[in-house]
């Protein structure tokens, strides 16, 4: 048996990059000094004239691309998502987001998976941060193919979108032949009766893992993945949620505000539902190997299995 592609979606937004930037000449990067992590070197590369290193200075680049954006380039402003959505929160907000610009945030190192880097670089509060600013889209791939899908998506639309990806190198999940990105569209990868698992990011993953562990206890899971936080797909979750009754979220993202907070709000208002969240337990992470934190953290495939039996 052929061993399963791995890829980290950062490195899936550096070629999509470079890609579309050979279609387009409007599409300008900018990075604050971290062009080798968040892959943007790639664009680089290719590019030099159009690839920006604005320095260690986060809020400035969002800045220099709100700018960029007035005068109709396509500007992704790169850097760790502990940056782009925390340090330069105001700037996202004010230069970006009332203005309602159309510019793009590649957030590269989200989540716990950062590893060895600790609880300062782990984000885990950036799609709760996003997800405030009105009109602010935010998306979160599960995978090479579906980052790729996204970056494209992103530069057709017009208006301020968050992207999130990963350092860890993640199982490759869609096939890229039938594959069809949809900004606020969810995909429903497995069929189930009894529980619906409504997973994003690296979580769709290790909840596909999870159902297939239920499944071997005669439990069927339904997973769906929701790579589009904001707008999120309401009406996939809600007949989801009334055709199995009880409803999962999977996050590497804290509880509080993220892909949990944000099914809530709409089984609460639409079809009030019975449900479990995992992830992110309100806590700060810490400093360790990336699978390993994983799995301490309570969301690898096999303890997503196990919480979710226990609570059925």
């Amino acid at each position: 048996m052929s061993e399963v592609k791995k890829i980290a979606t950062r490195e899936s937004y550096g070629n999509a990059l470079a890609e579309l930037g050979a279609q387009n000449p409007d599409i300008v990067v900018l990075d604050a000094d971290l062009a080798g992590a968040t892959k943007t070197g790639v664009f680089k590369k290719a590019f030099p004239e159009r690839h920006i290193d604005c320095g260690i200075a986060e809020g400035n680049m969002m800045g220099v691309a709100a700018g960029l954006a007035t005068a109709g380039k396509i500007p992704f402003a790169s850097s760790f998502a502990m940056f782009a959505a925390g340090r330069a929160f105001e700037q996202v907000r004010n230069s970006i987001g009332y203005p309602h610009l159309n510019v793009k945030i590649g957030a590269t190192h989200a989540g716990i998976s950062v590893g060895e880097d600790g609880a300062t670089h782990q984000c885990n509060e950036d799609l709760a941060l996003m997800r405030t600013i009105p009109g602010m889209t935010v998306i979160c791939p599960a995978d090479d193919v579906e980052a790729r899908a996204a970056v494209k998506a992103v530069v057709e639309y017009e208006g301020p979108v968050y992207l999130r990806f990963g350092r860890l190198a993640v199982p490759v999940i869609n096939d890229e032949a039938s594959y069809k990105f949809e900004i606020g569209k969810g995909i429903t990868l497995r069929e189930g009766k009894d529980v619906t698992i409504v997973a994003t990011g690296l979580e769709v993953n290790e909840s596909l893992e999870a159902a297939k562990l239920l499944e071997a206890d005669g439990i069927s899971a339904e997973v769906i993945n929701i790579h589009t936080i904001k707008p999120i797909d309401k009406d996939l979750i809600v007949a989801s949620a009334q055709k199995t009754g009880k409803v999962v979220t999977v996050e590497e993202h804290s509880i509080v505000g993220g892909l949990g907070g944000a099914v809530a709000e709409v089984l609460s208002e639409n079809a009030p539902t019975k449900m479990l969240r995992i992830g992110v337990m309100d806590t700060f992470g810490e400093s360790g190997p990336a699978k390993t934190l994983i799995e301490k953290f309570g969301l690898d495939g096999k303890s997503i299995y196990e919480k979710v039996k226990a609570w059925l």
